[in-house]
């Protein structure tokens, strides 16, 4: 479950102090009322009145008084302990719960190919590309029936018939990865976040899955992580941050249903738990990311600075913001939360529109936006920002926030 600080209980009303001037008019009030029952009920003058009347007259009224202090003072002093147990727990719930929120995970190895990296080529080229603003969304034809639309193709690496052409895309993803893996025992767990959005029927999907990993040479043995997207990451550092396991994400989108605008793209990405992980350096941290609550401007405000407050991570120092997945209604919002965080939005030089450079990239989009992130961050660039969609207009942004691995940050 996502950590909400928004949620934690407000601070315990505190009892207002006893006030002085009103218990002394009390006191007054009662002997007045003593001294008027002795005129009224007693026989002689208050002159005649014995001793004892006098002790019952004003002491009853005094003694009243007194009774009624100390259970004033009673009930406050409970009313303030009581107060104070309570924020003594919310305290120490709050520091548990900024300490989950603050956990990241290691950036160890990544992949990304594009419509800007031609095969054989390596991704340095491709990132000059995405960070000069040079773009690769243009008229061609579609995989399904050729008619000519707006998007970014996968260059080729094979023939024309789609199963291959997927086929050499992920042998060539696992293929980054396996480096990095080969130096970590076989033994080690390496749960798998496994997302392709494609035309191809699911059946074909798993088999040419199956080919690529069985092509890899890759020694660990893997288990399917639940969940999609961000979501599955939250929930991993959620109940996950202890595992010795490592986490791969595949993201792919190909020949997708419905072509106009979108992306070709095959993302990989190796993450590690920072308590647990020490064989492999890593490359970047993956802080917390943070999905806005509803579709307003002041929520998607509220997640990017909670993204940040993750890290914990000034707006300032943030070098360059990458927007990937999202949809043309939320420009607006978009805009606004640049301005009033604020966080860098100069074209080319500080912001990075992946949707505009390549078209949407559907479920793989956040995984596009913090690979291109943490290569940068692996280049020795600055703190970076994403913003970013799923598949879907009906789910929140998402913000995400990504370090140099030589970072101080918790």
């Amino acid at each position: 479950m996502p950590v909400r600080l928004d949620q934690i209980p407000a601070l315990a009303p505190r009892p207002s102090r006893p006030r002085i001037w009103l218990w002394l008019g009390l006191l007054l009030l009662l002997l007045l009322l003593g001294m008027g029952l002795m005129l009224l009920f007693g026989s002689q003058s208050l002159q005649q009145q014995s001793v004892s009347v006098w002790a019952l007259g004003l002491g009853a009224p005094l003694l009243s008084w007194c009774l009624l202090c100390v259970g004033r003072a009673l009930m406050y002093l409970g009313q303030q302990y009581a107060a104070d147990g309570w924020d003594e727990a919310r305290e120490l719930d709050l520091i548990r719960k900024v300490s989950c929120g603050r956990r990241s995970q290691q950036v160890l190895g990544t992949s990304l190919f594009s419509a800007l990296r031609e095969p054989g080529e390596q991704g340095t080229a491709q990132l000059d590309a995405l960070l000069g603003g040079n773009g690769a969304l243009e008229a061609q034809p579609c995989w399904l029936d050729g008619s000519p639309l707006r998007h970014s193709r996968l260059p080729m690496i094979c023939d024309e018939d789609p199963e291959f052409m997927l086929l050499g895309i992920l042998e060539q993803v696992l293929a980054e990865l396996s480096p990095a893996l080969a130096k970590v025992p076989h033994d080690t767990p390496l749960a798998l976040l496994l997302e392709v959005e494609s035309s191809l029927p699911p059946n074909l999907l798993s088999r040419i899955w199956r080919r690529a990993w069985n092509a890899s040479g890759i020694r660990q043995s893997i288990v399917p992580v639940t969940g999609c997207g961000l979501a599955a990451l939250d929930q991993w550092l959620d109940l996950r941050i202890d595992d010795h396991a490592l986490l791969m994400v595949v993201a792919v989108q190909f020949s997708p249903q419905q072509a106009e605008g979108t992306a070709e793209v095959a993302v990989g990405l190796l993450l590690g738990n920072r308590l647990t992980q020490t064989t492999l350096p890593a490359i970047a941290y993956l802080h917390r990311p943070e999905q806005e609550r509803g579709f307003t401007r002041e929520h998607l405000l509220y997640a990017a600075r909670q993204a940040l407050d993750w890290v914990p991570l000034s707006a300032q120092s943030i070098e360059r913001v990458w927007r990937a997945g999202i949809d043309a209604p939320r420009e607006v919002a978009i805009t606004a939360t640049l301005n009033a965080v604020p966080l860098p939005k100069q074209p080319k030089q500080e912001l990075c529109d992946l949707d505009a450079l390549l078209g949407h990239a559907g479920k793989a989009s956040p995984w596009l936006a913090i690979v291109a992130a943490a290569q940068v961050l692996e280049r020795g660039g600055g703190p970076q920002f994403i913003f970013s969609g799923g598949g879907t207009v009906d789910v929140g942004l998402w913000g995400t926030v990504l370090t140099p691995a030589s970072s101080p940050s918790k």
